[in-house]
């Protein structure tokens, strides 16, 4: 087994104590470290799962031992979020998942968006179209990123724009996460949610948007959140879904939305108008996309979470440690 010590190594250059944020390579050393020993895979294994090659897998698990971050006992709390990480990974078919340390109690977007930040910073490179829905996670995600020209990067909106100037709104969010890396940004002009269904056929066949759509479809990655429909959430808080169509979006069999597309525990679209008004990129086309990072968490979101992972079927997962504890158990959450 090995241990991830809470207690900065001696053996840092010139005897200094190092920091765990001085140690980028840390969290990649360790799950090395935890495959390899604890899950008893082989170096080719490891290589392969994260993605690297067998010669950065064999300096990754001496440096471990270097650093003396392999022991006989797994006494770090971290350990335990590797844990969590591989049987979520595991459970729901994902590439990589990213749990944030996170007490019970309180509200953890805070935590979920700055690890949030810290990985899709470490992705993003020029040349790069990535799609971005919206939320407060995203949102607060902006504070945590690395800010820095990357050359024909675009960014597509996935939703359509609200009239009220709130923070929330799917289009200021796009702006602002293209405004950070310089990079062109590609909106939809048109409401979130529209009138009727013709008015979203006309819009979509006659004035140009389904080739913004076809564009998101195209992207390289997608940044997404999703939403409960059991409390009052950002749609509703600004009278998007009346509740009225909340409550009968929740007779419907809803637990909650990606992008307007209100879905139930099984991942399926419920018959309902306001899926016939959502003036946003369908999760047929979602799924297209080669990276899909679903990015959230809290006790209310669990069902919906659940469901969007049935769903979109995400490639990455970044929530805190109390959401994938409850996900990893299989629970559900009715509030």
């Amino acid at each position: 087994m090995f241990v991830l010590d809470k207690i900065p190594s001696d053996e840092a250059v010139g005897g200094t104590p190092a920091l765990p944020g001085d140690d980028p390579q840390q969290a990649l050393r360790v799950r090395a470290a935890w495959i390899y020993y604890v899950e008893g895979r082989t170096q080719n294994e490891v290589a392969q799962i994260l993605g690297l090659s067998r010669v950065a897998v064999t300096r990754l698990l001496a440096d471990a031992k270097r650093r003396r971050e392999v022991s006989i006992s797994v006494t770090a709390d971290l350990a335990e979020l590797v844990a969590l990480e591989r049987t979520l990974e595991a459970r729901y078919t994902l590439k990589r998942a990213i749990v944030a340390p996170f007490c019970a109690g309180g509200d953890p977007t805070r935590v979920v968006a700055a690890a949030a930040g810290a990985h899709v910073s470490a992705l993003l490179g020029s040349a790069a179209t990535v799609g971005v829905g919206w939320g407060r996670t995203l949102y607060e995600m902006l504070a945590y990123l690395e800010p820095r020209p990357l050359p024909d990067m675009q960014v597509i909106s996935f939703l359509g724009g609200i009239s009220e100037a709130k923070r929330f709104n799917p289009a200021e969010f796009a702006w602002r996460f293209a405004e950070l890396f310089d990079a062109e940004g590609f909106l939809v002009p048109a409401p979130a949610i529209v009138d009727s269904r013709e008015t979203r056929h006309a819009l979509v066949e006659h004035c140009g948007l389904d080739q913004i759509f076809q564009r998101a479809e195209a992207c390289d990655m997608a940044l997404l959140s999703c939403a409960g429909i059991s409390s009052l959430t950002t749609s509703y808080r600004i009278g998007h879904v009346s509740e009225a169509e909340r409550l009968a979006l929740i007779e419907a069999g809803a637990v909650g939305d990606i992008l307007y597309n209100f879905i139930d525990r099984d991942g399926d679209v419920v018959r309902h108008p306001v899926n016939e008004r959502a003036m946003s990129v369908s999760l047929k086309r979602l799924r297209r996309i080669k990276d899909r990072i679903l990015i959230s968490g809290g006790p209310e979101k669990v069902d919906i979470m659940r469901a969007t992972l049935k769903s979109v079927e995400p490639t990455t997962l970044i929530t805190d440690e109390q959401t994938a504890k409850a996900l990893a158990a299989g629970e559900c959450v009715t509030l």
